[in-house]
């Protein structure tokens, strides 16, 4: 069934073989899977989109998210996401920044900044999740400390990140102490109280990526000796035991996840060394935890994770644990991602660069439009913060299947 949508003014002139504005829109081909409705704990998703985080160093230099972050944030609710996880954001005031012009959710001055644009977000039909990070080792720019933290002493392989703000060797980070690491929990949980004052619907726990939480998993990193380190049950007990704190903070009704991946922004390669049987024990741990969904995060998210001829990190996510899985990596193309969906993979997709890109790509992709690629030279350089260009993207109309420009 097809609807042929028209602008009423040009109604006696159109020539549809030569429009390139006018579409001729179709029932799309992926309402059954990317289209359907979702659910995450007690909350009801649009639709399997969801904007995954990206770091954007676009904030005040104390962290307070701005009128630039807030326009940003709310192109994707209106561009037909149904959920927007932040950037990380730093939970704390002591040790947890990663980059200079991060956003936090450490004070009370972060969390009135917040208000207005989880609002915005909601309004335009869109959950919003702020993903709390702990650099850890692998902090780059602090506004309130020099030094960086780690479960033990530990020097990032790779140097700064450039784009964001970065240059030259990490420095060795110093070991935390147990009241270090119970410092780190009250960060946590009181940046996670600060998120529902602020409205938000969800925090996620950023526990991929390399950074704090990573590192107490990879055995590399974390060579404590005590009940901190050394099994992947004892590298598991921080997050394990933030769950719980966390979720005995904010109540049920709030959704509590956690991303989780190999990989590293310093050290792509980086495999867990037990393979499959590390992936059985972290996901049925997290999935008897209090977590309402795991997010994994990979390169592409349809390869093999722990060499020829086995699982993917999504695939071992399904298998061992019981909760709604969200997927990223490489999954643009919406053929690609519909099958995660159909074959009960996946239950989310989470799209990052190229919701860069294309800020409204599930209207886009439900309406056959096509999608822009992903110019990395123009988005992320010289530094990754938000460019003027991108807040004056046209985000298509959903109802009507018409852009901003033809009306």
């Amino acid at each position: 069934m097809a609807v042929l949508v028209i602008n009423s003014l040009n109604r006696n002139t159109l020539n549809i073989a030569k429009s390139e504005k006018r579409q001729v829109i179709r029932l799309s081909r992926y309402e059954d899977t990317l289209f359907e409705q979702g659910h995450i704990s007690n909350h009801i998703l649009k639709n399997r989109y969801i904007v995954g985080p990206m770091t954007r160093v676009s904030s005040d230099e104390d962290g307070t998210p701005n009128e630039r972050v807030h326009q940003y944030y709310k192109r994707f609710a209106a561009g037909g996401f149904s959920a927007v996880i932040t950037e990380g954001i730093y939970p704390d005031t002591a040790y947890s920044q990663g980059y200079e012009y991060q956003a936090g959710l450490a004070t009370e001055r972060h969390k009135e900044a917040w208000k207005p644009i989880v609002a915005d977000v909601q309004t335009h039909g869109a959950k919003m999740i702020a993903q709390l990070m702990h650099a850890g080792a692998q902090s780059q720019g602090n506004y309130y400390k020099d030094q960086s933290v780690g479960p033990s002493p530990f020097q990032p392989p790779s140097d700064k990140v450039s784009v964001y703000g970065g240059q030259g060797a990490f420095p060795v980070s110093e070991e935390l102490s147990k009241e270090g690491i119970e410092e780190v929990k009250r960060g946590f949980v009181q940046s996670a109280i600060f998120a529902k004052d602020a409205g938000f619907d969800g925090v996620e726990l950023h526990g991929a990526n390399g950074y704090l939480l990573d590192q107490f998993l990879s055995e590399t990193i974390n060579v404590r000796q005590d009940e901190y380190g050394g099994s992947v049950e004892n590298r598991l007990r921080l997050l394990l035991e933030l769950i719980r704190e966390v979720r005995a903070a904010v109540g049920e009704n709030m959704i509590l996840g956690i991303r989780i991946s190999q990989l590293k922004a310093t050290n792509p390669d980086f495999r867990w060394s037990g393979g499959e049987e590390d992936a059985r024990i972290i996901f049925t741990a997290l999935g008897q935890s209090n977590v309402d969904y795991i997010h994994l995060s990979d390169d592409d998210a349809t390869t093999p994770g722990f060499g020829k001829e086995t699982m993917t990190m999504t695939e071992a996510a399904r298998r061992f644990s019981n909760v709604p899985i969200i997927t990223c990596g490489s999954l643009a193309d919406p053929e690609k991602a519909s099958t995660l969906i159909e074959n009960n993979v996946a239950d989310f997709i989470a799209i990052a660069r190229q919701a860069l890109a294309n800020p409204d790509t599930p209207l886009r992709v439900q309406q056959g439009l096509p999608l822009s690629e992903f110019n990395k030279e123009g988005i992320m350089l010289p530094k990754a913060y938000i460019k003027d260009f991108e807040l004056e993207q046209e985000i298509i109309e959903g109802k009507e299947g018409l852009s901003q420009q033809d009306r």
